[in-house]
């Protein structure tokens, strides 16, 4: 999926919001997956949705990654009042459903990539913090951290140094699968009209054809097929990263 968001536009380079023909045309005509219901070509649309969902996906996991990482390891590691006002606000978006936080902030601003990309990273890093803070909370008071601090090393190298590399594994599988949970996220923004309008992606293509879902199903069935494969995979990945990263696991 990724090589085809990269290399796709150079290998088929035709602008997806251009009209080639007929509107509502199957697939295997000229078009080899047709045309929506503009005349526009459904293959240029996946190529050019993909690379616009995937972007989105990896830039908003990454972003609520490292917030969530971040505030995650100051909790646990300070803890006290600190741990505290972090877990508290945490605790606050998660009393929020994500999704209806995620429409509410696209509709206050304008509906930009910039703008998805950081709805969606403001209502997926609590997970991650909470993570992180677990972690660093199992691994502040072991015997290497106690040693690190008779020694006289600062807090900063106590946790990038040494704390960081051990909680990291389990955030780093987390993080793989927010990849996919972003995209979901994204498509059904796009569905209800809160997309980009200046860009294509796989959830724009499904909300332009749900008008003609009973005459035109494919329409809405091939790109949500891409978002049903991309998603799988990714899950995958993130299962494999898993059985990678853990020791108890490389064990049996």
């Amino acid at each position: 999926m990724v090589a085809l968001a990269i290399a796709g536009p150079l290998l088929y380079p035709v602008d997806p919001f251009d009209m080639v023909g007929q509107p509502s045309v199957p697939p295997g005509g000229e078009q080899v997956l047709g045309t929506d219901v503009a005349g526009r070509d459904m293959l240029a649309g996946l190529i050019h949705g993909g690379r616009v969902s995937l972007l989105i996906g990896f830039m908003a996991s990454l972003a609520a990654t490292l917030v969530g990482l971040v505030l995650g390891a100051v909790a646990g590691y300070y803890g006290g009042r600190i741990d505290d006002l972090i877990m508290r606000t945490t605790e606050f978006f998660l009393t929020i459903p994500s999704f209806v936080l995620a429409v509410v902030l696209v509709a206050i601003f304008s509906p930009t990539i910039l703008h998805i990309t950081v709805a969606i990273a403001v209502v997926s890093w609590p997970s991650v913090a909470r993570l992180a803070r677990a972690e660093f909370l199992a691994h502040r008071d072991r015997e290497y951290v106690q040693g690190c601090r008779a020694i006289g090393m600062p807090d900063r190298e106590i946790i990038l140094l040494q704390i960081l590399p051990n909680a990291l594994p389990p955030v780093i599988v987390v993080s793989s699968l927010m990849v996919a949970t972003a995209i979901l996220t994204e498509s059904g923004l796009s569905f209800l009209g809160l997309g980009d309008p200046n860009q294509v992606s796989w959830g724009y293509m499904i909300g332009v054809a749900r008008s003609v879902l009973r005459t035109a199903w494919w329409m809405a069935a091939i790109p949500g097929a891409m978002i049903v494969v991309t998603v799988l995979a990714i899950n995958l990945v993130g299962e494999g990263l898993n059985d990678a990263l853990n020791p108890r696991l490389k064990q049996r």
